[in-house]
């Protein structure tokens, strides 16, 4: 495939390309093969991308630390001062989940995991069949959608809502602020851009702070009033501390683990979902089969988490001066373990640019990460992609892509998903 980019030097590889931002594949296949560990000295960062050496990364979490940082502040003067009234009208982003290590990890995690227990994610079920059934009700009659906007970004939008009690007044704005919580990741925003999300994200944090003061007042049986209760303790491993000594979170670290949720909800899902409807219309025999035999479902929901990585990778920071896959890393280098390259290492996954639910090893793709820091919504995702394929299995008979498709990909390397799909379809005759 032709990416647009000179191949003769990988060392001049750009991911912000716009030709690599719509297809990277290619590139990391002879990386995988020359270099699985690329330095990128113009982008001051290593790129690696086998599977094996992926997961030598994930697992040692004291060489590879978790507590980068996701956008930087510019180096204009100008750009730096614009961003900094902005945040100054908001609450510090402070880390927690995703960008600490331990201790303070578990202690952060501990504090959500239980709303995201696979017991608790199945009760969630027939709330996510329900949603799904409504949302293609209001559509099965046209005989053509697009389907981001009709179905894979309401129907993960109003799940994660539901869970953090958002009303369905306030969806757009909560999938806005979604989308302003990943503006600069992975991407090259202008400074009006980032500001405009930063603005964004300085609403969102109004609306929650609000919300979590109210539950001060009113408690309810929800997961801000669990976060509002949550005492932690920063003494590092003390599990005899008494729990007066604790100390409640701030509301910094609650609108952080908040933001945290909220993206992890639903952006990587509605494009987990519009990647899985792209490949079953690229192979109509696969939803033939599916037709056919319902109990594929599992099966295509995996291989499509594998060949869309949603988050196609993630930062990790050097503590020592170490060697990875023969590659001497100083301390303090900047790495990204690409997802989105391993879950295609033909080492793990023979022809592996193929969709093939019948695969071997469907469960070892590395879309939701490894580790400590495995997402903690991947049963969320599941049950969303198993329960939305398996609703629209009932209610169309067959689809086509249709032929105003431009199969856009968004501008990130980070977070990859297209912008729009055009389906057209023929519905399912119901009983009379």
């Amino acid at each position: 495939m032709d990416t647009g980019q000179p191949d003769a030097d990988l060392g001049a590889f750009n991911p912000f390309h716009p030709a690599t931002l719509q297809c990277p594949f290619p590139h990391y296949a002879r990386m995988r093969s020359e270099a699985p560990v690329l330095h990128l000295p113009t982008l001051g960062m290593y790129l690696v991308t086998r599977h094996d050496l992926v997961l030598q990364v994930l697992r040692d979490i004291s060489t590879y630390s978790s507590k980068f940082v996701v956008t930087t502040t510019p180096g204009n003067p100008e750009a730096r001062r614009r961003l900094t009234e902005v945040f100054e009208q908001g609450y510090p982003r402070v880390p927690t989940m995703l960008t600490v290590d331990q201790p303070e990890h578990t202690r952060y995690r501990s504090l959500v995991a239980r709303a995201f227990h696979s017991r608790a994610i199945a009760e969630l079920e027939p709330a996510i069949r329900s949603i799904a059934g409504r949302l293609i009700d209001s559509w099965i009659g046209r005989g053509s959608i697009e389907f981001v906007e009709d179905f894979a970004v309401p129907l993960p939008v109003e799940v994660i809502a539901r869970a953090l009690n958002v009303p369905d007044s306030r969806l757009a704005d909560f999938k806005r602020w979604s989308d302003d919580s990943v503006a600069g990741i992975g991407t090259n925003v202008s400074i009006d851009e980032r500001v405009r999300a930063e603005l964004g994200v300085n609403e969102f944090q109004r609306y929650f702070a609000e919300q979590i003061e109210m539950r001060r007042a009113e408690p309810r049986d929800d997961l801000l009033t669990n976060l509002l209760n949550a005492r932690v303790d920063d003494a590092d491993g003390d599990a005899d501390l008494e729990v007066s000594d604790r100390r409640p979170l701030d509301m910094a670290e609650m609108l952080s683990i908040v933001q945290q949720l909220l993206v992890a909800g639903n952006e990587t899902t509605t494009k987990m979902l519009t990647e899985m409807m792209r490949l079953l219309g690229e192979h109509p025999e696969q939803w033939r089969l599916l037709k056919d035999n319902p109990s594929r479902v599992e099966r295509v929901v995996e291989e499509t988490l594998r060949l869309s990585t949603p988050t196609q990778g993630m930062f990790r920071v050097v503590t020592a001066d170490t060697e990875l896959g023969g590659v001497p890393l100083p301390k303090g280098a900047r790495i990204v373990v690409v997802f989105s390259s391993a879950n295609r290492d033909e080492r793990l996954y023979p022809e592996p640019d193929a969709f093939d639910p019948d695969r071997e090893h469907l469960r070892d793709h590395l879309a939701f990460g490894k580790g400590i820091h495995f997402c903690i919504g991947a049963n969320l995702s599941r049950l969303e992609g198993r329960v939305a394929l398996e609703e629209l299995l009932k209610r169309i008979d067959s689809f086509t892509l249709a032929s105003s498709n431009s199969f856009e990909y968004f501008p990130s390397f980070i977070l990859r998903g297209l912008t729009r799909l055009d389906l057209d379809f023929v519905p399912e005759r119901l009983p009379a």
